[in-house]
Parts: structure tokens; C-alpha cells; sequence
């Protein structure tokens, strides 16, 4: 009787341990270039990092990708914001020289399974430059968990060579690769970055057959440029994206994040943000 007990008990804790793990989730990215610690003036970091902190205040996301951020972009933001953790390696030596495509998420939400970064080249277990690359490139990528559904999903951060042709278009083949390899053909996949090309690029047509642009499939939506060149330009071109893939994954809203957070621009990139369903 007692083993029957047992086995009973056991068979319970199991279905509501799956029906746990199956449970959906909403989650909030957020990909932005930073900008490099370039000179520009009154635009320059040390008069815009305070509107950095400000956004992730305000739309306080589940995690965000970076590109173009250096130490002293991550080290501000782990002191401002330090409900976050993070990842990432320095393109240059895998450790912290050159852009960091950094990946933050909320420690306090998630737990992190796994993490990685590969080279956008044809070696990308190390550190190297691809075909007409000017630069080096990556791709950093994150498994998270959620602490209190157990749902898992995979987010990869990247940016594209602003030069090579032959580069970018090879990169983002590799990338789809490379998420297949990490990731397995069937889990909620979420990539975010600046791809330095715009939508209408026939390079983007691998990407467009195994993922979905949060652009243009959200249930709300914006097509706002994100390349504004701190207002130099008349008409700011597309060239952030966030794509996602998952039988069980829809994106709910996309938006521009061009709003006023202290200072005249937050950057010359405005940050781009999409709310997901997983589940």
C-alpha cells in the first residue's frame, strides 16, 4: 500500500513538473548599438550614457543585446544597472579587446544554461576575420531559463561587417549554421543585431526563410528608420533587426525606441525593441 502511496505521489510531482516546464512566458528584447567610444562632440558617451540607463529604466527589458559597446559602455552599465548579468568576449582576442556584443539578461528572472561566441568567419571557433570583412566579427549567444515556468529559449546578438559584401552575406549563413548546431532545429530562437543592410537586401533571403522578422510580423508594429547618424541624415535607413523562429513563438509588439531619455539622441543607432510569446 505504502509503495502504491509512493508511486502515486511520484506520478503527481511528474505532471505538475511537465505541466511547469510547459508553461508560457513573455519576454521583452532589446538590441542596440551603442556606439563606440568615438569623439562626436556633444554626442559623445560621456553625454549620453545617463539616457542609456534611463531607456533600460523605462522599458526595463527581460534581456538586451549591444553592439559596438566596449568596456567602459559595460562597465557603467553593470554598475547602473545590476540586476543584470552578462556576457560576451571582446572581438579582437576573445577576452576584452575591440566591440563586445555583449548579451545582458535579468538575473533575477533568469537562470543561464549556456553561453558562447563564435567569429563570423571561416574559422568561428576563433578569433579571425571573414572574407572582405574590414573588421572582426561575432555573434554571442545565451540558453536561458526562466526561474519560475522553466521555459528555455536561445538568444544570439550579432553585427555585420559595414563593408564587406561578401562578408555579410556569408554571415548570416553561417549564423542560421551555427544557430542549428547550438540551438537544434526546434527551440525558440531569438536574433537580434545591426546587419548594417537594409531590407530589401537579397542577402537577407536565407535568413527570411527560417526566421521571422518582429518587424514585420508583430501584432503591433512600427517601420521606423534606426540608423539616425545623430540627425546628420534626412531619412534613417533599417539596418537593426530582430528575427525569431519556434512553432510556439509569436511576437506581440515591435517598436522604435526613439523616444527622449535625456539627451538629444541615445545614440546613432535608435534601439529597437519586440515583446514574444514562448511557449
Amino acid at each position: 500500500m505504502k509503495h502504491k502511496a509512493l508511486l502515486s505521489l511520484f506520478a503527481v510531482l511528474m505532471i505538475c513538473s511537465a505541466a511547469v516546464a510547459k508553461s508560457p512566458i513573455v519576454t521583452k528584447i532589446i538590441s542596440y548599438n551603442i556606439r563606440t567610444l568615438a569623439r562626436d562632440g556633444n554626442n559623445s558617451w560621456q553625454y549620453r550614457k545617463h539616457a542609456t540607463k534611463n531607456m533600460l529604466d523605462k522599458h526595463k527589458p527581460d534581456a538586451f543585446g549591444l553592439q559596438e559597446a566596449k568596456m567602459a559602455h559595460l562597465q557603467y552599465i553593470d554598475s547602473a544597472c545590476p540586476q543584470y548579468a552578462r556576457v560576451g568576449v571582446g572581438r579582437d582576442d576573445g577576452k576584452t579587446g575591440g566591440e563586445i556584443m555583449a548579451i545582458y539578461y535579468n538575473k533575477e528572472r533568469y537562470d543561464l544554461i549556456k553561453s558562447g561566441t563564435f567569429w563570423l568567419s571561416e574559422t568561428p571557433e576563433k578569433v579571425s576575420r571573414g572574407w572582405d570583412a574590414a573588421c572582426y566579427r561575432t555573434t554571442t549567444w545565451v540558453q536561458l531559463r526562466d526561474k519560475e515556468s522553466r521555459q528555455k529559449f536561445f538568444y544570439f546578438n550579432t553585427h555585420l561587417d559595414h563593408k564587406g559584401a561578401e562578408a555579410q552575406a556569408n554571415s548570416i549563413k553561417l549564423i542560421l549554421e551555427q544557430i542549428k548546431k547550438i540551438a537544434g532545429k526546434k527551440a525558440p530562437v531569438i536574433l537580434t543585431g545591426d546587419f548594417n543592410i537594409t531590407p530589401e537586401s537579397s542577402k537577407f533571403t536565407p535568413l527570411n526563410e527560417q526566421m521571422k522578422s518582429a518587424r514585420t510580423t508583430a501584432t503591433i508594429t512600427d517601420h521606423k528608420g534606426t540608423y539616425n547618424a545623430y540627425g546628420k541624415i534626412e531619412k534613417a535607413p533599417i539596418i537593426d533587426f530582430i528575427f525569431y523562429r519556434g512553432k510556439n513563438v509569436n511576437c506581440l509588439k515591435f517598436h522604435t525606441l526613439d523616444g527622449d531619455y535625456g539627451a538629444p539622441y541615445i545614440s546613432d543607432h535608435y534601439p529597437i525593441e519586440a515583446t514574444f510569446y514562448i511557449k
